[in-house]
């Protein structure tokens, strides 16, 4: 009973759709018919709105970070189902038609309450990797690539397989994105 409890209350608090909620309330606009359609910061960014873009990616990182904790502390046992939970909850959100984001930034804040070298690991990553290309989707991919492979090297090897899951599910979410910037097509990301 306690797996299907946090799986359900880790999924509804993943699913809460902020960039949808934010665009919708603020600028009177449906995030889904703007750039990408995503409902992820990158894409409320292209609202031409930073405020929006910058609010909904603390939000999405804290809808990680909450639930995750919450089981961290009551039910260490449960964490990956939490931290699995809440990012599917991002991806597939009831209230959209199971439409939402790529869960990058939920993923990050899942990683920061695991283990927070893990969280500064794929921020740097994702930084540096941003900086030399201006690509969203590349820098995600690499540094959710970054984390199970530190994961094997340091040798910690019973935490590998949900990592590893969580990286295909990233590398899923971004095919379109892989698909662009193979034939130079993506779009580059304005961040400030």
């Amino acid at each position: 009973m306690e797996y299907l409890t946090v799986g359900i209350i880790s999924y509804l608090m993943g699913s809460i759709p902020f960039g949808f909620l934010l665009t919708k309330f603020f600028l009177k606009k449906d995030i889904r018919e703007i750039g990408s359609g995503n409902i992820g910061a990158t894409n409320a960014l292209r609202t031409g709105n930073k405020l929006i873009g910058y609010t909904t990616l603390l939000l999405d990182i804290i809808k990680g970070v909450l639930p995750v904790m919450y089981v961290k502390i009551n039910y260490p046992e449960l964490i990956y189902i939490a931290s699995l939970c809440a990012f599917l909850g991002h991806v597939f959100p009831v209230w959209l038609k199971f439409k939402g984001g790529k869960g990058v930034a939920t993923y990050v804040g899942i990683l920061f309450v695991i283990n927070i070298s893990l969280g500064a690991i794929f921020c740097i990553c994702w930084l540096t990797i941003f900086l030399i290309s201006r690509y969203s989707s590349l820098s995600s991919l690499i540094g959710s690539l970054t984390i199970p492979v530190y994961i094997f090297f340091i040798g910690e090897l019973n935490n590998l397989l949900f990592f590893g899951i969580m990286f295909v599910l990233i590398f899923y979410n971004h095919r379109e994105n892989i698909k662009r910037l193979k034939n130079k097509e993506e779009n580059k990301t304005k961040i400030y």
